[in-house]
């Protein structure tokens, strides 16, 4: 008696403790939703406050009395949305191109080569990568200045690019995971470096090639800083969305529905990135687990 007394009394407690951190979830969960279905709702928000009183008409309406996509049509027609898409995908394709070669060629390198200063150069990488970007917007623009690239998507593109290579350290732990056997072969095959990372090591590594083209692609797709400071504030078909969208909600624009038609841009802006993770979610945790093994 006195055991399943003990046993049901352990029971309570941790249908207690569950019971408690599924509320704490939940409540977690309605605060981080409140804001997203605010921009949703937004979005497609047809009821218009000719007084300018965005917040109010959200605040004392949250879900609108009409739906429709009207702030879509104005998005496309009233603004330059449809030129800072295709500027932003443009320099997304391109970075992530280059960043994905620099990041799983850095890789390979690190994971699989012998030389000298192989360990200095991991150290001094992984001491460049604990300092963010943006420390270096300044004398990043200056020297875009005297090259004469500021205000260009070329700019962007090498900006976003050429530091890819210190992000090697995840996809150097899935190359870890090769067997060094396999190399090996080949070079007894007479295979050269080159072709070995070409034609053995790259069609066995989806998993961190996935990973990798998404993150290089989220940088130029939802960066505003670095964007705004290379590209300025007086070309606006040069803007990519995240600058755009910005300029439109708080510069010169005078519309008193600016703000739903702001969300409206977001919400187009964010559904290429779901349908990516969606789509390639699959690969993508295969490549985060397989690239946290240690060498």
């Amino acid at each position: 008696m006195i055991k399943a007394a003990k046993t049901q009394s352990i029971k309570k407690s941790e249908m207690a403790s569950v019971s408690t951190v599924h509320i704490a979830l939940i409540i977690l969960a309605v605060i981080w939703l409140y804001p997203t279905l605010w921009v949703v709702l937004s979005a497609f928000r047809v009821e218009y406050n000719d007084q300018g009183d965005l917040i109010g008409i959200v605040v004392s309406n949250y879900f609108p009395k009409g739906l429709g996509f009207e702030n879509f049509r104005r998005l496309f027609t009233t603004t330059y949305f449809g030129r800072w898409v295709t500027n932003t995908l443009t320099v997304a394709v391109f970075s992530t191109t280059l960043s994905t070669f620099l990041v799983l060629s850095t890789a390979y390198v690190m994971s699989k080569m012998r030389f000298k200063m192989r360990k200095p150069v991991m150290n001094i990488a992984m001491i460049l990568g604990l300092f963010p970007g943006f420390m270096s917007m300044i004398a990043i623009y200056y020297i875009l200045k005297a090259l004469g690239l500021t205000q260009s998507l070329v700019a962007l593109v090498l900006v976003y690019s050429v530091s890819a290579g210190l992000g090697f350290y995840v996809a150097k732990g899935f190359f870890d995971t090769i067997p060094d056997s396999l190399i090996e072969a080949a070079k007894i095959d007479g295979a050269m470096q080159s072709k070995i990372f070409f034609s053995i090591i790259l069609p066995i590594s989806r998993p961190i090639i996935v990973y990798t083209a998404l993150m290089a692609f989220m940088a130029p797709w939802m960066d505003f800083i670095l964007a705004r400071i290379i590209l300025g504030e007086q070309n606006v078909h040069l803007h990519t969305t995240a600058v755009g969208l910005y300029y439109m909600l708080y510069g010169q624009r005078v519309d008193s529905n600016v703000f739903t038609i702001f969300c409206a841009g977001c919400l187009f802006i964010a559904i290429p990135i779901v349908a990516l993770f969606l789509s390639m979610q699959k690969f993508y945790i295969e490549g985060v687990t397989a690239g946290s093994v240690k060498s």
